[in-house]
């Protein structure tokens, strides 16, 4: 039988493959053998993230890295990883990253590179 480890583990690399698009929910659950609710407990207990959250996480640290790496603004890098309004993608970096978009990568890109950590 699966673990529940196992499944979640197959839940993150689903969702990590296609994180730019909409989270459905019962697909990941589907790609993961769990129903809705156990992959929302289940996912939760071991990554202490709902997967929508995760998801969240993966986007806003995905646009900090084109920012930082690529040389990317906050609106392209908000687009790039699914976000449709530059508002609510510039207000949940803040939320995760203590700073605005270009005021975060400033801060980042003055640090000497060993301490610039993405």
């Amino acid at each position: 039988m699966d673990s529940h480890l196992n499944q979640v583990s197959r839940a993150i690399a689903a969702i990590r493959k296609g994180f730019q698009g909409q989270l459905r929910i019962d697909e990941i659950a589907a790609a993961s053998g769990m129903s809705a609710s156990s992959l929302h407990a289940h996912f939760k207990a071991i990554t202490r993230m709902t997967p929508l959250e995760y998801q969240k996480r993966l986007r806003l640290q995905e646009a900090r890295r084109l920012m930082l790496a690529d040389g990317a603004n906050a609106g392209n890098a908000g687009y790039a990883v699914g976000y449709d309004s530059p508002s609510q993608f510039s207000r949940e970096y803040r939320r995760l990253f203590g700073a605005p978009p270009r005021q975060d990568i400033e801060r980042l890109q003055a640090m000497p590179d060993s301490a610039a950590a993405y």
